[in-house]
């Protein structure tokens, strides 16, 4: 068995050494071009001459949980794509979340701003009823996500595309259903995949029906958000403010008003890092079941692009 790993702007050496020790049965190299056929790969935004030149694929398997870039390209006709399922995103995911609820709802930005100007200051404390946390998308992070946020005791709503049932969580599915979910949101978190279905999705529409006041993250991909509609809707005060950890280009450019707005927080595309280790326990973990001919998680329907 051959494996190829090909990834864009990543080392690709510590993730042949440590695929290596987890399938000492397999033949495993980087890829470069004109390379022996394979019959999986381990991918990160890989070339289309890469796929190109293995059409004998079984399966490709991105160290990401978000295959858009991916899927945009030209696939073996055969290969079966496969996402990590975690790969230790999940936690830290929750975390990021987490702390931009809190740092919201606590007022934690405002207390910051009067200390460095001197200011010894008190905000009247706030009830958690009055701050529901809609969640868009209820894959693994996002489930993982809606379990931290309702330790801290805030009303936790979450909508996908498909039915679910989550213990604590109000769930809404489909399109007729997107509206109160938003109506009955005041924290807005993005966890979807970025699909033509989703492109977009937060713009001055679906973010002003979001209960007064409201407050929007973005952790998904930065094409889910209308980037003018939200500094419109801040400015207006129809939104309280936003936490944005992925953007339409990344780095995001000097010039764009994100970096100049007093609404605005940011961080560079942080909050969820792949962990080598366990990413790669999971993939020798799949790629061996798919061998075997045996069911595994994380397999991704390319027409509905996650």
């Amino acid at each position: 068995m051959r494996i190829h790993v090909c990834f864009a702007d990543l080392k690709t050496e510590p993730w042949v050494e440590g695929l290596r020790s987890a399938l000492p049965q397999a033949e495993i190299q980087a890829w470069t071009p004109g390379a022996a056929q394979a019959d999986h790969a381990v991918v990160w935004a890989p070339p289309q001459q890469f796929l190109d030149e293995q059409p004998r694929l079984k399966g490709i398997f991105n160290i990401g949980a978000g295959v858009d870039a991916l899927l945009k390209l030209r696939l073996p006709p055969e290969a079966v794509v496969v996402r990590i399922d975690d790969g230790g995103m999940a936690v830290q995911m929750a975390e990021f979340v987490c702390h931009a609820v809190i740092r919201h709802f606590r007022e934690l930005d405002g207390y910051e701003a009067d200390v460095k100007q001197g200011k010894w200051s008190f905000r009247r404390p706030r009830e958690r009823s009055d701050f529901p946390v809609g969640i868009m998308g209820l894959g693994v992070l996002g489930q993982r996500v809606a379990r931290a946020v309702g330790h801290f005791e805030f009303p936790v709503l979450g909508w996908s595309r498909m039915p679910k049932a989550l213990p604590k969580v109000r769930c809404f599915a489909g399109d007729g259903q997107f509206g109160d979910f938003l109506a009955a949101t005041r924290i807005l978190v993005c966890l979807l995949p970025l699909t033509p279905g989703t492109q977009g999705i937060m713009n001055a529409k679906n973010l002003s029906r979001l209960k007064p006041d409201g407050y929007v993250i973005n952790v998904a991909r930065g094409a889910h958000l209308v980037d003018d509609d939200l500094i419109a809707l801040l400015d207006s005060g129809r939104l309280a403010g936003a936490t944005l950890d992925v953007f339409q280009t990344e780095p995001l450019p000097p010039e764009h008003p994100f970096w100049r707005h007093p609404r605005i927080a940011m961080t560079p595309h942080t909050s969820a890092r792949t962990l080598r280790d366990e990413s790669i326990a999971q993939i020798a973990g799949k790629l061996l079941a798919l061998e075997r001919g045996e069911p595994i998680a994380g397999v991704v329907d390319v027409e509905r692009g996650y």
